[in-house]
């Protein structure tokens, strides 16, 4: 593979730690042996986050572009957007990101707490707008980015998570290799990859990098996108144009692609009582913080398959946490009482 030919800005401390959960994998039976990999941890840009290692691939061809203005989309909560947010404040450009109304949630203050205050905060011209949930390409984002035209601005696009990008999945190629080395240092190798699906380029990325490997079937995909067949599109998309872009040398099989599809309930966004047990556990076991829309989803998936023996006794697990905590201010009255 060749993923070193691809320019890269640095947006992140390098490698991010993976870390024992031994609370957490006793509270289950002390069966399997749960550690993570933090990527909630990985830069000193507001609060980090997965999002992170997709744009140190994007930046380069933005400033190639002579860009002044990243404009990108999420839902109001979107991590994504405040990464986006916090990028364009620390290479000096402007910002315009689009925050649609993906989650049926109605805290009060849902909308001007966590990640989109981050966002203002730095600086982000943040627009509300009224459309549902989809993870494809919006159009009010196209219109964002014709509005920075229009007021004499040089416009770059970053679709919803960096994912339908061009670039997008070479961040989590990078991951794989990552984890290869820290497995040679640590002297095992893990049995599975637990991680967070919704966009699709996170996974994706990893898929083609693990492919690599010839394990790319470990890499268990939980779905928090309750829109499991164009989830599954989109990975597939992104596999395939990621495997061509680092010459990965054969095709990607579809039985390489595994995404879960059973905790993503109620709706994206909104957690269910199992989302919120797990959320509670992993903060009471090892003060890891996990969020409702994303983190806390991937959580449950995997505490239920350890539960329920789908994943083995004696296997060693990796769950990717991807960050998103601010977006736990959002949901307060969910956990008031702890």
């Amino acid at each position: 593979m060749k993923l070193d030919k691809f320019e890269r800005y640095p947006l992140t401390f390098g490698p991010t730690p993976i870390e024992p959960l031994p609370r957490l994998s006793a509270a289950l039976g002390g069966e399997v042996e749960i550690f993570a990999k933090r990527e909630d941890c990985n830069s000193g840009l507001a609060f980090g986050g997965n999002k992170l290692r997709k744009l140190e691939y994007i930046v380069p061809d933005a400033l190639r572009s002579g860009a002044d203005t990243l404009v990108s989309i999420g839902g109001v909560q979107s991590n994504h957007t405040r990464m986006v947010a916090a990028t364009a404040a620390k290479l000096g450009m402007k910002c315009v990101v689009v925050q649609e109304k993906w989650v049926p949630h109605y805290d009060a203050v849902y909308d001007r707490v966590g990640n989109i205050l981050l966002s203002r905060l730095m600086g982000a011209d943040s627009r509300i707008v009224e459309d549902g949930f989809d993870i494809g390409i919006r159009k009010s984002w196209e219109d964002a980015i014709q509005s920075v035209h229009d007021a004499g601005g040089v416009p770059y696009g970053i679709p919803a998570g960096a994912s339908v990008h061009k670039y997008g999945g070479l961040g989590y190629v990078g991951f794989a290799e990552e984890v290869k080395a820290q497995e040679e240092a640590l002297g095992f190798t893990f049995d599975y990859i637990i991680v967070c699906v919704v966009t699709g380029s996170t996974q994706a990325g990893m898929i083609v990098g693990f492919a690599d490997q010839n394990r790319a079937h470990r890499v268990i995909g939980i779905d928090a996108s309750a829109t499991l067949e164009q989830t599954r599109a989109q990975v597939r998309g992104i596999v395939d144009s990621t495997a061509d872009l680092v010459e990965l040398g054969r095709a990607v099989t579809d039985d390489e692609i595994v995404i879960i599809p059973d905790y993503a309930y109620p709706a994206y966004g909104v957690p269910s009582e199992e989302t919120n047990e797990a959320i509670r556990l992993a903060a009471r076991t090892e003060a890891m913080i996990t969020d409702p829309v994303y983190e806390g989803k991937s959580m449950q998936g995997m505490i239920d398959l350890i539960r329920t023996g789908r994943i083995p006794a004696g296997s060693r697990v990796l769950y990717a946490h991807l960050g998103g905590a601010p977006a736990l201010n959002g949901y307060s009255y969910y956990y008031k009482d702890g």
